[in-house]
């Protein structure tokens, strides 16, 4: 990979970006490149694919300086400095970018090692996929780590200026704004290491922790179970104070005023020092304690004033003492921190404001919550306080003289914490987890000061001051002396109990026809059982039977708005190609994964051409299913019995083909399948698990098969049954669910809806696609079986497929369709999808016509471009004993013109008689 520009074909840049941002896609769950979530960039890296880095003077050393993590990437050589081989050997620009935004990431304290590069096919066209944790940093990594590498190229001069350490600054500001405070990452840790999921509900620290019915919420420390009552309590400190004086807890005395003369006047009948705090404020603002004379507490008043929200400030008796906090969770002590307001120590050498700059520099400390600790503000009130204590910010203190910068010993402010968790006397736990409960919070901050934690502050004259809803953990996850206390894991116990369950069952059905009535058939087996089900399809989405969202609702996040509905114990997703190639899953797994066919249908889209490719993007569901999983998939699709190798969970077959030597292999060993058995009475579904044969239902008895002529049906009732059999249901509530679902417009609208207009039956139905007419047409075929010979009742066709098909496509159904109907009609969607008007109603005639001239049964071939006027002259052909049958894009509007063209009928007829 050596040579010189010239060798190389290598132009110069010209100020244009050597890489370029194609298409930048978010996925949400499992996908089409990864298990996990990942950020999927399409990048073009120009004349970049002539040159390697190795080419590339003084590329690999700059970068390596800037990003010096770069160097423990192990890429494909599986150790440490494998990727910086990489570089110096000689890679290209994208499979740069995956890491470099790998590193990226990991500098904002995000730990993702998963990526890979792969070309697109085009020359210098590459898809560049890697792990995130937080969608937004994730992206900005991306960007930003294609504006460094287009920078570091040695002959390319852009014309904007590029700083990588601003821009790396600002991408840090941003990461850490849309970050998780630390109090709610410890709370999600604990979650995701008992496998409970989570779904981020906001911008804000609003969370979600299991899914549906199960599900509790969060923000920050604040849970579901939080009491707003309670929460409204503890932010009134005069009323805490009075109800925590009435259980016989110690309390200051303290009293509410709104003005600065009554405040002075309360002072005095407490008498001095006294604290003045606002009544409603948080995070110790607007708190001044030990004030000694009436100047003091009217400054401090205006302070507190200004930081309560409702204009009340509270006057308080002063405690001496140090400051603790205790921390109660489910009315048991869980953690107590002393807290140590915001100092520098002397050393004799360093002024206080040089103190104060090399105390922020420690590397824990940073800008309000994202790091454990928070860098001290030197603001009017600090520099008061040291002038309080007899220096001025210049002055340099005697080494081992403390100089206070806060009076508060909160972490906001910062101050730093002590662990104190297990040298606390019985009395102040007793006298703490009380306190929460007369507040009534399952999580409280207990504010004591006292002399010593390890006394009965009874005795030595402690009290609580506050008690505080929503407290902050990060005083006790990282303490900046001692151990640190796992807080979070009381908390997840309360909303969570041992044995609790904080998931429902998913059931995932994909493949190219029949998805949305298997769905809506697993979904009316556990209805029928009493389950309260959420489903999406290409209908949209159901809640306990309910249509709730009217549109294409067969992507992720249909899947995760089921996930986060209250009253969801069972959900059924019908999962489409186009939202797994968009987002993913949209979820991280599902319990059981149904894939019913893969055959040619939307190839040429979002870079999946060939049906293999096709069939790798369904199996995203099958990847999914955990070991404690099922994969429910068609034993006679060879694309779709192949995918039994990516399920880790255990697999279930069904088929309609007799003696499938595969599955009775599978059955000795203990295995389950879905089988079809012929006898003298019909056709009979039947359940086999392992030597256990348990029949289910005859075809010819289940009403969406149409007495066993729709075999599409057959199949979707097997892979139901196999899918419910899995998920936990019965077999009297499989038969029955399976007896009673039928293909009426109302419970599966455009699947197999029959009516009769003027003696004619019409259906119709969703069918898009050659391989679709397959099976539309073997039912078309059968559907007169039992007709006399001399009754020639005739097939009328009305047809159509989506604009953004493959022109072959078109032709196919055109083809297919021309085998089973006497007259077909072409009509066209109402969009168009970059089609001009005709010209796919044009292919899809193109097709019909070359199956007629080879002797196929259509007789007349009609283009009526407009859906309703092609069902109006379908139905005005039809005699009373034919079949019409409607291929819709609409199929609301055509099911309320064939009703309004039966009640005429109806109506005319009534006329008629009188």
């Amino acid at each position: 990979m050596t040579g010189s520009t010239a060798e190389q074909g290598f132009v110069p840049g010209n100020g244009e970006p050597d890489i370029t941002i194609r298409e930048s896609r978010v996925y949400r769950g499992p996908n089409f490149w990864s298990y996990e979530q990942s950020v999927h960039l399409v990048v073009d890296i120009g004349r970049l694919e002539q040159r390697p880095t190795d080419t590339l003077p003084g590329f690999t050393e700059t970068l390596v300086d800037l990003l010096p993590g770069l160097k423990d990437h192990q890429c494909s050589r599986g150790r440490d400095g494998g990727f910086v081989e990489r570089l110096v050997e000689g890679t290209w620009a994208g499979h740069v970018v995956e890491h470099v935004a790998l590193e990226l990431q990991r500098t904002a304290g995000h730990e993702i090692t998963r990526g890979k590069t792969r070309s697109t096919g085009e020359d210098g066209v590459y898809n560049v996929i890697y792990g995130y944790l937080d969608d937004t940093v994730g992206t900005l990594s991306g960007r930003l780590a294609v504006r460094l590498i287009n920078h570091l190229i040695p002959d390319n001069d852009l014309a904007d200026e590029f700083d990588f350490s601003a821009e790396h600054d600002d991408f840090l500001r941003t990461c850490q704004r849309v970050a998780f405070g630390p109090s709610t990452q410890a709370i999600l840790d604990e979650a995701i290491a008992r496998d409970i999921p989570w779904q981020r509900l906001n911008s804000g620290s609003l969370v979600q922790l299991g899914y549906g019915v199960n599900q509790q919420r969060i923000r920050a420390t604040m849970t579901s179970l939080t009491s707003s009552l309670a929460v409204d309590i503890a932010s009134d400190k005069e009323l805490t104070n009075r109800l925590l004086a009435a259980a016989g807890l110690p309390v200051p005395a303290s009293e509410v005023v709104r003005r600065a003369d009554d405040a002075v006047r309360i002072a005095r009948r407490i008498g001095y020092p006294v604290v003045v705090k606002p009544l409603d404020g948080n995070h110790g603002r607007g708190v001044a304690i030990n004030l000694q004379d009436e100047a003091a507490v009217r400054a401090a008043f205006d302070e507190a004033y200004d930081q309560s929200r409702r204009g009340y400030v509270l006057v308080e008796s002063y405690i001496a003492g140090k400051d603790y906090r205790v921390l109660v969770i489910g009315g048991q002590m869980t953690a107590i921190a002393e807290r140590v307001p915001a100092h520098v120590i002397g050393d004799g050498v360093k002024s206080v404001a040089a103190l104060v700059e090399a105390t922020n520099a420690d590397p824990r400390r940073g800008v309000g919550h994202e790091k454990v600790l928070t860098r001290i503000e030197v603001t009017d009130a600090a520099i008061e306080l040291v002038r309080e204590q007899g220096y001025e910010m210049s002055d340099v203190p005697p080494r081992g003289e403390m100089v206070k910068l806060a009076l508060t010993g909160n972490m906001s402010t910062g101050g730093i914490s002590i662990d104190r968790t297990f040298e606390a006397h019985p009395d102040n736990i007793d006298i703490a987890e009380e306190a929460a409960r007369v507040v009534g919070l399952d999580i409280a901050g207990i504010d004591f000061l006292c002399p010593d934690i390890t006394q009965p502050v009874r005795e030595t004259g402690g009290a609580i001051c506050e008690v505080n809803a929503a407290p902050g953990f990060r005083m006790h996850t990282h303490p900046t002396i001692g151990d640190p206390q796992y807080v979070a894991k009381p908390v997840v116990d309360l909303m969570f109990p041992p044995g609790s369950n904080a998931r429902i069952p998913i059931v995932a059905v994909t493949g190219t026809n029949g998805k949305t009535t298997c769905s809506r058939m697993i979904g009316h087996i556990f209805k029928s059982m009493g389950r309260k089900v959420g489903m999406t399809s290409t209908d949209g989405v159901v809640i306990d039977d309910r249509l709730v969202i009217r549109s294409d609702a067969s992507g992720p996040r249909s899947a995760r708005m089921v996930l986060q509905n209250p009253r969801v114990d069972f959900a059924v997703f019908e999962v489409a190609r186009g939202g797994i190639l968009r987002e993913g899953l949209g979820y991280p797994r599902n319990d059981v994964a149904v894939v019913l066919n893969v055959a040619p249908d939307h190839l040429g889209l979002r870079g999946i051409d060939t049906v293999e490719q096709l069939a790798q993007v369904k199996q995203v569901i099958v990847e999914a299913v955990p070991k404690s999983g099922s994969a429910v998939l068609n034993a006679d699709d060879p694309l779709v019995a192949g995918m039994r190798r990516a399920c880790s969970g255990e697999v279930v077959w069904f088929s309609t083909e007799p003696d499938n030597r595969m599955i009775s292999d599978h059955c000795r060993r203990g295995g389950k399948a879905v089988i079809l058995e012929r006898s003298d009475l019909g056709e009979l579904i039947v359940l086999v698990h392992g030597r256990r044969r348990m029949p289910l239902a005859y075809t010819h008895l289940v009403p969406a098969t149409f007495g066993g002529k729709a075999m599409f049906n057959v199949q979707n009732a097997m892979a139901a049954a196999a899918a419910a059999y899995c998920a936990g249901a019965h077999l009297g509530d499989i038969r029955g669910g399976l007896r009673s679902f039928t293909p009426s417009y109302y419970s599966a609208p455009g699947r197999m809806n029959l009516t009769e207009v003027r003696g004619v039956k019409v259906i119709v139905d969703y069918c898009h696609n050659a391989p679709a007419m397959v099976a539309l047409g073997a039912f078309v075929d059968r559907f007169f079986e039992d007709s006399a010979s001399w009754e020639r009742p005739q097939r009328i066709g009305v047809i159509a497929t989506a604009g953004d098909r493959r022109d072959q496509d078109m032709i196919d159904l055109g083809l297919e369709a021309a085998k089973h109907f006497d007259r077909i009609i072409v009509r066209e969607d109402e969009r168009l999808r970059g089609r001009a008007p005709g010209e796919t109603a044009g292919l899809i005639v193109q097709g019909a016509k070359e199956a007629q001239a080879q002797g196929g049964r259509v007789k007349q071939i009609e283009v009526v471009l407009d859906e309703i006027e092609a069902t109006k002259v379908a139905v005005e052909w039809a005699n009373p004993g034919d079949l019409v049958l409607v291929c819709v894009d609409r199929a609301r509007a055509v099911w309320d013109e064939l009703q309004t063209v039966a009640k005429r009928a109806q109506a005319g007829s009534a006329d008629a008689d009188d």
